[in-house]
C-alpha cells in the first residue's frame, strides 16, 4: 500500500466512524467517554487541531458540525440527555486517574 492509498483508507474509515456514530445518536458522549475515553467532541477537537496544524481555516463550530452532521446546538437539543449522577461519578473517577 502506498501513502496515497493509506490516506484514502484512513479517510474512508473516519467517514465510516462518523456515519456509525450518527446512526447511534442514542449513545451519549458521556457513555463514550466512560467506556472509550473519547467522544464526538474529542473527534471534533482532534479535527480542529489537525486543521490548525496544517493552516487550514476551520472554526470549532465547523469541526463540530462536520462530526455531528448538523450544528452542535441542534444535535445537543435533539439528542443529548443530561448525564446521570452515576455517569458523572464514573467520569470524574476516570478523570482523577489520569
Amino acid at each position: 500500500m502506498d501513502n496515497t492509498q493509506q490516506v484514502e483508507l484512513e479517510a474512508a474509515a473516519f467517514r465510516r466512524l462518523l456515519k456509525h456514530l450518527d446512526s447511534r445518536k442514542d449513545v451519549q458522549n458521556i457513555e463514550l467517554m466512560n467506556t472509550a475515553d473519547f467522544c464526538r467532541n474529542c473527534l471534533s477537537k482532534w479535527m480542529l487541531a489537525e486543521a490548525q496544524e496544517r493552516n487550514i481555516d476551520m472554526t470549532d463550530e465547523q469541526a463540530r458540525e462536520h462530526v455531528y452532521g448538523m450544528p452542535y446546538s441542534e444535535w445537543k437539543a435533539h439528542h443529548q440527555l443530561p448525564a446521570t449522577p452515576e455517569q458523572m461519578a464514573k467520569f470524574e473517577a476516570l478523570k482523577a486517574k489520569k
